[in-house]
């Protein structure tokens, strides 16, 4: 008895010491007081600006021209310049390290070992990747990612799947320390299966974890409490890939060649000049990244190393661009969300351009609900049916991966293209009709930029892009974590 009138103390208080600290601002549309019980108790809670999430830099958006900066000696002819807009994000100061990826195994395995192993095993990166048939290469199978001298290596064997999964993690672990942080969460190591923090799970009432100090509530006929919304600008965005137009955006850097509106020196490289080594006289003739210098030379000669490292470095060695980014042209090439289309500087959009969407709602149920979360924990969501969106301008379909890039749409005058099965829209651009496919082109080939340890310096130019299915992983491919701006593009 004496704890409940302590907890119910503890949240008179709380509520008194609410409308105390927020302001009674009048609405300019009605004249109605916000933060008032005593009038309905709307609330609209003090707000500052977007938090800065763990491990990210914030990049300032803006008008570049994407694509090529130097010859195309591939002649590939799949990055023609063009004007786009980016608009602000952040994104990880470095790529993620074999120690953050050991981190999110074990909380995997924490939670998920006893009931669900194969959620533990689906996430492990395939060590196998380092296996080279004419090279000895086994100690790097054994021990490059879990031996704790590479423990600041970046992370690689890694798919884009494992990738995306990994993001999502730590969206909710960012969310669920923020919660805590603020004292409305206690910390709760306890957690298995589907009794464990979700960010969208919370937000939709279906997780309630060890509750520390809740929020107070103002509506007058509610208990009192309630959990955090989304209006109270607590938690963060979620964590992701970056798409190719930020990650090329943000490794050019062009930040530091701008006078007003005008770039006063294009770029090749995250760097000023044309040369892979840096001028500057302190470091002068120092390599600018990790990359492959020549045939045979991933490292330089013993005594006069040119970037000293034969595999990848550890993350955030040599020089960073001038946003303050480590590795963007070298070290490990790096996923980014987008579908590869050797014609994407024709038919994305030019302001955050992007291929790859598919449209996804939340599942309900027959009543309307959401559907309860899965054995998880997580949300369930399915795409957009065609019925749901008639009579939208904006899309008539949930995947629009093809759009314009060859699907039935763009080459048939038939009116009721919508009818077409969706097995035929790639098909008809990139497949041959017999059973093995005329192109590696697919809905499933993820693009993948940037220089690694292993490549010539022609893939340091941020422009230069290639594409992996999304299930492959390699020996030098990584990744890093980006997360929208929301509101306003500038930092105060």
């Amino acid at each position: 008895m004496k704890l409940t009138r302590i907890l119910q103390l503890s949240t008179l208080i709380s509520v008194i010491l609410l409308s105390v600290s927020c302001k009674k601002e009048t609405s300019s549309t009605t004249g109605w007081s916000y933060n008032d019980p005593k009038n309905g108790g709307f609330e609209v809670r003090p707000y500052q600006d977007q938090e800065t999430g763990p491990g990210l830099v914030f990049i300032e958006g803006g008008t570049f021209t994407m694509g090529q900066t130097q010859d195309d000696v591939m002649y590939e002819w799949n990055n023609q310049p063009r004007r786009v807009t980016v608009a602000s994000f952040y994104m990880d100061e470095t790529e993620v390290r074999n120690l953050d990826y050991l981190e999110y195994l074990y909380w995997l395995n924490r939670v998920y070992a006893t009931d669900y192993p194969g959620v533990y095993r689906k996430a492990l990166p395939d060590t196998l990747v380092w296996r080279d048939k004419l090279a000895y290469n086994e100690p790097l199978v054994e021990y490059y990612f879990r031996h704790p001298a590479y423990r600041t290596y970046p992370v690689v064997g890694v798919t884009w799947l494992q990738a995306n999964d990994y993001t999502a993690w730590r969206t909710d672990r960012v969310n669920e320390m923020l919660l805590i942080r603020k004292g409305i969460l206690a910390m709760d190591p306890a957690q298995k299966n589907d009794i464990n923090f979700n960010t969208e799970a919370y937000l939709a009432g279906q997780y309630e974890g060890l509750v520390d100090k809740p929020m107070p509530d103002l509506n007058p006929t509610g208990t009192g409490t309630r959990k955090v919304k989304m209006e109270d600008g607590i938690m963060l965005p979620k964590y992701r890939l970056p798409t190719e137009a930020e990650w090329e955006y943000a490794a050019l850097g062009l930040i530091g060649n701008t006078l007003y509106e005008r770039v006063v020196e294009k770029k090749n490289y995250p760097w000023n000049g044309n040369y892979v080594r840096t001028s500057e006289s302190r470091y002068y003739g120092s390599f600018m990244d990790n990359f492959k210098r020549g045939p045979g030379d991933y490292m330089g000669v013993a005594g006069n190393l040119n970037d000293g490292a034969d595999i990848p470095a550890p993350a955030g060695s040599y020089f960073p661009n001038d946003y303050g980014l480590y590795n963007m042209a070298g070290n490990v090439s790096e996923w980014v969300l987008d579908v590869y289309r050797p014609l994407n500087s024709y038919d994305v959009s030019g302001l955050r351009p992007f291929r790859g969407n598919v449209f996804m709602t939340p599942e309900r149920d027959e009543e309307g609900f959401l559907a309860e979360k899965d054995s998880l924990g997580r949300m369930k969501y399915r795409p957009v049916t065609p019925a749901e969106a008639m009579g939208r301008k904006n899309y008539r379909n949930a995947d629009v991966i093809n759009y314009l890039d060859g699907d039935y749409e763009s080459l048939s005058n038939e009116e009721d293209w919508t009818k077409t099965p969706d097995s035929l829209s790639t098909d008809l651009m990139y497949q041959s009709t017999g059973l093995s496919p005329a192109s590696l082109i697919t809905d499933r080939a993820r693009v993948y930029k940037g220089a690694s340890w292993k490549d010539p310096a022609f893939y340091l130019s941020p422009s230069t892009r290639r594409f992996l299915d999304e299930s492959e992983a390699s020996d030098a491919i990584g990744f890093r974590c980006a997360m929208t701006r929301v509101g306003g593009g500038l930092m105060r």
